[in-house]
């Protein structure tokens, strides 16, 4: 009995036209006459119509990507500027003691951030009675220096959202632990941050997306770092 014959798949084809490059050079004819389906409206159009509207939507694909890469230069071109102007705040006051409301005024004003409280620990002695110094637990200071980046995401109902002034329009927060003699967090050998902390600085906004697990903290990062720096000189 003969085997019977094995029809010929779409992937035969398909694999026939891979592997046989000058097909079409040796039948340039066919290019003008085979017709394929549109994918944006339903007349069919030709083979070279369809590569076309392909390279057009790459184009306008790399365009959407480029628009995206300027506006992200931009921004933190904008966020550079901010950072800069904060730090510099810190740096022309003459008092110790006027740095801690100074960070927290200067967040509000430069990054737009709606409430901002701080509190920092082992200072001297002569700032023990200040505001800043004050209300601070063992719990707190116990979390914040189990903090290995900043937390950002919902207010689950810190102890240290209790320090700002409208603590029930917390909606998403970012807990900013503030270490002495910090180690960057983005060094690019070992990200493990070194140095017991000396603070705590609490970002809220009553936008639940504000702040949310899934965004970058490098900046917030850079804050804590300078903020930590300025506040040495309380101890």
């Amino acid at each position: 009995m003969n085997n019977p014959i094995n029809p010929i798949t779409e992937d035969d084809i398909a694999n026939f036209l891979v592997n046989t490059p000058d097909f079409f050079d040796r039948h340039a004819q066919l290019l003008s006459t085979v017709r394929i389906v549109n994918p944006h409206g339903q007349r069919a159009v030709s083979l070279q119509e369809r590569q076309a509207d392909m390279l057009r939507e790459k184009i306008r694909a790399l365009e959407q990507r480029m628009m995206e890469m300027i506006r992200n230069g931009s921004d933190n071109a904008v966020l550079a500027d901010r950072l800069h102007r904060w730090a510099q705040s810190l740096m022309i006051l003459q008092q110790p003691a006027d740095l801690p409301g100074a960070i927290v005024t200067e967040i509000q004003h430069h990054f737009m951030v709606p409430q901002v409280a701080l509190r920092v620990w082992r200072v001297a002695d002569k700032f023990q009675k200040k505001t800043f110094a004050q209300n601070i637990s063992e719990d707190v200071k116990s979390f914040t220096q189990g903090l290995k980046v900043p937390y950002c995401g919902a207010n689950n109902d810190f102890e240290a959202v209790q320090w700002l002034a409208h603590p029930h329009e917390a909606k998403s927060v970012a807990l900013l632990p503030l270490r002495n003699n910090a180690k960057p967090w983005t060094d690019a050998l070992d990200s493990t941050p070194t140095g017991d902390c000396i603070g705590l600085l609490v970002l809220a906004s009553p936008d639940p997306q504000r702040f949310h697990p899934s965004m970058g903290t490098d900046v917030l990062s850079r804050i804590a770092e300078l903020a930590a720096a300025a506040l040495t000189r309380l101890q």
